[in-house]
């Protein structure tokens, strides 16, 4: 997909933001089986926590592909076992994978990732393929719900994966004909808002200049560790325009906190040993401050004056409650100050310290 002119119809004066999102977007991964087979029992405490200690209407995101629609599934499970009213909730469905039969013991679209499916999903990002993975998704949320939040799910890696600049087009001219449905399905449905969800922000950039876009999602782009100045331009026009921001994979798929992932890839000490001196040196900041690292991350993820909500998720219905505070509670000025100083953040990074 070649460039184009960037967020059109962009203002220097305050615009109010078309969706209005809560602190805190709940993520679903863990419905879908990723990593880890969690119990019915235990998706159900994860749904009621979101509703016991998140805003109302509480805005739950997820996709087809995760678990191939066992997290969708799941959901309405969740929700129809909780008596939850429609009105309560917003879901966000991130499109371009459709659930198809399991061919052998795993399945293919994610080995490893996804524990204990009974299906596979297969890519469908073009103009019929977007209207068949949103049919399905109804279908898979289920009755009296409804997502009222679109994207298609993943543009950069689809637009990574082509072959050659020719099939790079082509793959462009996919996803433009699937936004193309998506604004039909968006003017046709009231209360449907239309969004993309994407781990590179400069395909979001590109994008912007042709969809008429509503929220954005952005994955590991704005991070304590990473926070190009680029990206933090981009997010403050969107602002501009009230395309309001979601900030996802604020611990850059947990590493930040002590995980093995970084950006959903494993890493070690002996191959990648920068990433790990640097959270050695911000776990030692953080113990010196008293600063929950997680407080400090979700903190930094929501300082963009851009940025309405982070996405989170977690497996533990104990830190639900604990992951609001962090989002609502500021972190200390000097804590900031001395990560800029020591080289951990930017140091002309001008939101926090």
């Amino acid at each position: 997909m070649s460039s184009a002119s960037p967020l059109p119809g962009a203002t220097n004066d305050p615009v109010m933001p078309r969706v209005s999102l809560p602190r805190v977007v709940f993520g679903s991964s863990a419905l879908g089986n990723l990593y880890q087979a969690l119990p019915f029992e235990r998706k159900i405490e994860l749904v009621s926590g979101w509703f016991e200690h998140g805003e109302e209407p509480v805005v739950i995101d997820t996709a087809g592909k995760y678990g191939a629609g066992l997290a969708l599934e799941s959901i309405g499970d969740c929700l129809r076992e909780l008596k939850i009213a429609p009105e309560q909730v917003r879901v966000g469905n991130k499109l371009g994978w459709y659930r198809i039969p399991m061919v052998g013991d795993e399945p293919s679209f994610e080995p490893d990732a996804w524990i204990d499916l009974e299906n596979d999903a297969e890519q469908r990002l073009n103009a019929e393929g977007i209207v068949e993975c949103w049919e399905q998704g109804n279908e898979l949320l289920g009755e009296p719900y409804r997502p009222s939040m679109i994207s298609v799910h993943d543009p950069d890696e689809y637009l990574a994966a082509a072959a050659d600049e020719a099939d790079r087009e082509r793959r462009g001219a996919d996803l433009l004909a699937a936004y193309g449905e998506l604004s039909k399905i968006r003017d046709s449905e009231p209360g449907v808002t239309l969004g993309v969800g994407s781990k590179d922000w400069r395909v979001v950039r590109d994008l912007a200049g042709r969809v008429d876009f509503d929220w954005v999602m952005l994955a590991n782009c704005v991070t304590a560790y990473t926070h190009p100045a680029e990206s933090l331009e981009f997010i403050d026009r969107l602002s501009k325009r009230g395309v309001a921001v979601v900030n996802s994979g604020v611990f850059n798929a947990g590493f930040l906190v002590g995980g093995a992932y970084f950006d959903y890839h494993p890493v070690e000490r002996a191959s990648e040993p920068e990433l790990f001196d640097w959270r050695d040196r911000f776990d030692q900041l953080c113990e010196k401050h008293g600063v929950n690292r997680a407080h400090a991350c979700i903190q930094f993820g929501l300082s963009p004056p851009g940025v309405q909500s982070v996405a989170l998720s977690t497996t533990s219905p104990g830190r639900i409650a604990q992951n609001i505070r962090y989002a609502n509670e500021a972190t200390p000025a000097a804590f900031w100050a001395e990560a800029k100083q020591i080289g951990l953040v930017a140091k002309d990074y001008p939101y926090l310290g």
